[in-house]
């Protein structure tokens, strides 16, 4: 029995969860093993580890949701020396014919693993880009909540009493918040006196929020500026943007086969839509929309500044293209210049101006 343990390979498929991974193995034939649930903690992440070890030599690892509750999971694994691929959960049809429980899709992420339909390597998340990270989300958060805060005291003036109304008309955004946080407005008896106080609670609000985002913009350009200094060379990429890019990119960003891979993960890429006598293609609505945004941003300013792109466009314009089909274009082009500077052991900077001036 010991020798055919030693002998058997096997595939561990993790469903994932806050409280609780669940593990199930499966041996070189697809043959399920035995299954098991730990807690998400350090303690169950070492538990883990050796009950698979002990079922034999394990080829990998594949999990669920390694940007979410399976992050810690992979990070542990990864950092242990096993490989680990990411898995998505099953389609709809899979689980209306087989049922749906942690142990089936842990044992359907197995089954991905070892038919080779999942093969994707997640981000690392242990470097300075899990940092830009960070610091992004708190920024992001910080710019969504000023906005809403200024929305909210237009939307106070709207109802408020005419007098204070009117002390208001013309203003602009930040002489309206201004005004708002110097308002003084005594007891509370009236309803001036609580729209005073509302305001200006919304406009001091408003003010930290701003100061808020501006440190962190700063620390974001700081951590960018050390992380890929050659990006921010790139023509129209600024930090925010820059900081994008390594986030679809990720700490490892080696994993992306190819810069075509980077492209459809912007979801910039063409999506095949061909069927019987009918050749074409469609636009990709997929991948991180975010990068589709900074991409979008970026041939924007080239667009106006750029004048190798400026030539592109009026030369396809020319040829009878739209400008939206030419924006496109431009797009993919950015994409395959952002990867190159993400991976330059891999794809030479300066592709962008070459693809340009040959197409």
């Amino acid at each position: 029995m010991t020798e055919v343990v030693h002998n058997r390979r096997v595939t561990i498929g993790v469903d994932t969860h806050l409280d609780v991974h669940v593990a199930v193995a499966l041996d070189e034939r697809g043959v399920r093993q035995q299954e098991i649930h730990v807690p998400t903690t350090l303690a169950g992440y070492r538990e883990l580890e050796r009950w698979a070890v002990g079922l034999g030599a394990i080829e990998v690892f594949g999990i669920e949701g390694t940007g979410s509750y399976g992050a810690g999971l992979a990070r542990f694994l990864r950092v242990s020396g096993h490989r680990v691929v990411e898995v998505n959960r099953p389609d709809r049809a899979t689980r209306h014919r087989l049922g749906k429980s942690d142990p089936i899709d842990a044992e359907m992420a197995a089954r991905a693993v070892l038919s080779g339909v999942a093969t994707g390597t997640p981000k690392a998340g242990d470097g300075s880009v899990e940092m830009i990270r960070m610091l992004k989300m708190a920024r992001d958060s910080a710019v969504k909540a000023r906005t809403q805060s200024l929305n909210q005291i237009r939307a106070l003036l709207v109802t408020a009493p005419a007098e204070l109304r009117e002390s208001t008309v013309g203003l602009t955004s930040g002489a309206l918040l201004d005004r708002c946080a110097a308002f003084r407005p005594g007891p509370l008896n009236s309803p001036a006196a609580v729209a005073k106080h509302s305001l200006r609670l919304l406009a001091r609000r408003n003010v930290r929020l701003r100061t808020e985002a501006r440190e962190l913009e700063v620390e974001i350009s700081r951590q960018v500026a050390s992380t890929a200094p050659d990006l921010l060379e790139a023509f129209g990429v600024g930090p925010d943007g820059a900081a994008t890019f390594l986030l679809t990119a990720g700490d490892n960003p080696g994993r992306l086969r190819s810069e075509g891979a980077f492209a459809a993960l912007c979801g910039a890429s063409p999506i095949p839509a061909s069927s019987g006598k009918t050749q074409r293609h469609r636009l990709n609505r997929g991948g991180d929309r975010q990068a589709n945004a900074a991409l979008h941003r970026v041939v924007v300013v080239r667009l106006r500044w750029h004048a190798p792109t400026q030539a592109y466009l009026a030369r396809r314009l020319g040829d009878g293209k739209t400008k939206p089909e030419i924006m496109r274009c431009l797009k993919r082009y950015v994409a395959r210049e952002i990867h190159g500077l993400l991976c330059p052991s891999e794809s030479a900077v300066g592709v962008l101006d070459q693809g340009i001036q040959a197409a």
